[in-house]
């Protein structure tokens, strides 16, 4: 089995695209394939160690799933089968898109969800990066430290600079994840 799981929950197919770029980087050894949260069972997101989740943000800040329109379940649905599972040992790095001219109020607000969730239930989540080059009014995304909580990319408006932000930001976390780059 790989070292690192790679999963997302998407609407329009964007973040599936961001996962299937991170995993032609790795081998198979390295990291599993992407899969969607929408199917997938606790039991083969749990058996990971080291996770890398995407998720966009839809409507009003939301994490995709029914409630927000989304074409089919996902991260919303998902998720409370997790509730019972502990995280402590397991590492995360998160990635969220976004559009900050469009949705410039909740920018990425789905990461925070995430975030939230794993790291009170023990997960170590590292890969926070700086909000520097983006214009957007506020996003729940942004923790403590003036960074967002995961990588944040916006394919609308800023596509020109997502494979320079991904591969900085995997050499990032590639020392939390003991990855060969």
């Amino acid at each position: 089995m790989a070292r690192i799981g790679l999963f997302f929950g998407t609407n329009t197919g964007n973040t599936r695209k961001i996962a299937k770029q991170i995993k032609k980087r790795f081998d198979d050894d390295t990291m599993a394939d992407p899969l969607n949260v929408n199917r997938v069972t606790p039991e083969d997101f749990a058996a990971y160690d080291f996770l890398i989740l995407g998720t966009p943000t839809l409507g009003e800040g939301q994490l995709p799933g029914l409630s927000s329109e989304a074409e089919a379940e996902s991260w919303e649905e998902f998720l409370p089968k997790l509730e019972d599972i502990s995280f402590d040992g397991k590492t995360i790095a998160l990635y969220g898109l976004g559009d900050q001219v469009g949705y410039s109020n909740e920018f990425v607000d789905a990461l925070s969800f995430l975030y939230d969730f794993f790291s009170d239930r023990g997960a170590k989540i590292v890969g926070s990066w700086p909000t520097d080059g983006y214009d957007f009014t506020t996003s729940q995304a942004v923790g403590e430290d003036g960074k967002f909580v995961g990588l944040a990319l916006d394919l609308d408006n800023q596509s020109d600079l997502t494979e320079e932000r991904l591969s900085t930001w995997l050499k990032q976390i590639a020392p939390d994840f003991q990855l060969p780059l």
